[in-house]
């Protein structure tokens, strides 16, 4: 079979030839159908770094379809639509238990393709639960890839008075107002800060939740601290923004700072939601889809991802 891997040099995405895993009386393994490349950890995480990246962590969002099963599995059986959180091969290994949410059976009306999303979705889900957000918040989010993009539809559920996204990239501005946002900022014409708080007649938002990450992450966390109002909060999302971020305290007075994932929920459990968010439309993944790349084109893909950004929101590797 093959797999995506890493080895040494920046970029250097290239696809190696294994053998098929072989599964133990607790293991299944799955074919892949479809996966998703997340522009955040998989570019600043592993596509940048001169050294070589293990194929364990080159991607988590994966769909297929069981083809085998373990003596002691009894959930799972052959031909079993699922997600696996795995990364991008043409067959791998998951171990069902009822808690950490590695492997969710799809449901019939998600297809493999929105399934991919179920991860990101997954943690969205995760992080609005944590972010203290009220109904008739004004809230902004900043960053409009696929977290930010993710966030804005599942906060819609949590009924706030108006939801105001930030990107620098016209296609994610766009998408972002096709998607669900009341008011779409182009950081790259208009400042955020100034804009956020002309709509909120001077007094900042209620939440702002922060999820550029990369090197733009830096300044995206100092604007975060100014367009918050007085005792509103900051959520902290985006990781791998290559330098210290900037925590002012005369900024930071009066105001609460949230930093990821604070709810103890069975992972599962959350995963369970957000399925059923991407089956009822409030999570919209298959209008998040740019492109589709054949396996044979891996690299291409992800050099796409880190050359063009501003072309390219949901990015798949097509397996079969």
């Amino acid at each position: 079979m093959l797999q995506v891997t890493k080895p040494e040099g920046f970029g250097n995405i290239q696809l190696e030839e294994v053998p098929i895993p072989t599964i133990n009386a607790r293991q299944v393994r799955v074919a892949a159908d479809t996966t998703l490349i997340s522009r955040g950890s998989e570019l600043f995480r592993r596509y940048i770094m001169e050294e070589a990246v293990p194929p364990s962590i080159m991607g988590y969002s994966l769909t297929g379809v069981v083809e085998a099963v373990g003596a002691e599995v009894n959930d799972y059986r052959v031909g079993d639509r699922v997600m696996v959180v795995a990364p991008h091969a043409q067959y791998v290994i998951a171990e069902p238990n009822t808690t950490d949410g590695r492997i969710v059976p799809l449901l019939d009306d998600v297809s493999f393709e929105a399934g991919t999303f179920l991860p990101l979705a997954t943690s969205a889900v995760a992080w609005s639960d944590s972010s203290g957000v009220k109904e008739g918040d004004t809230v902004v989010v900043l960053g409009q890839g696929l977290v930010g993009s993710l966030m804005m539809q599942v906060l819609r559920g949590y009924n706030p008075a108006r939801i105001i996204t930030v990107d620098a990239l016209p296609l994610r501005c766009e998408l972002s107002t096709q998607l669900g946002a009341d008011v779409s900022i182009n950081a790259d014409e208009t400042d955020p800060v100034e804009e956020v708080r002309r709509l909120t007649d001077g007094n900042g938002a209620d939440l702002v939740i922060d999820c550029v990450g990369g090197y733009a992450g830096v300044k995206s966390f100092e604007q975060a601290q100014d367009m918050t109002r007085r005792f509103g909060t900051i959520q902290l999302i985006a990781l791998y923004q290559q330098a210290p971020l900037p925590l002012h305290s005369s900024k930071m007075m009066s105001k609460r700072l949230v930093a990821g994932i604070l709810t103890e929920a069975p992972r599962s459990e959350i995963a369970a939601r957000s399925l059923k968010k991407i089956e009822n439309g409030e999570i919209r993944a298959s209008e998040m889809i740019t492109h589709r790349f054949h396996y044979t084109e891996a690299k291409d893909a992800f050099d796409l991802l880190w050359n063009s950004p501003g072309d390219a929101l949901g990015v798949l590797i097509k397996w079969q």
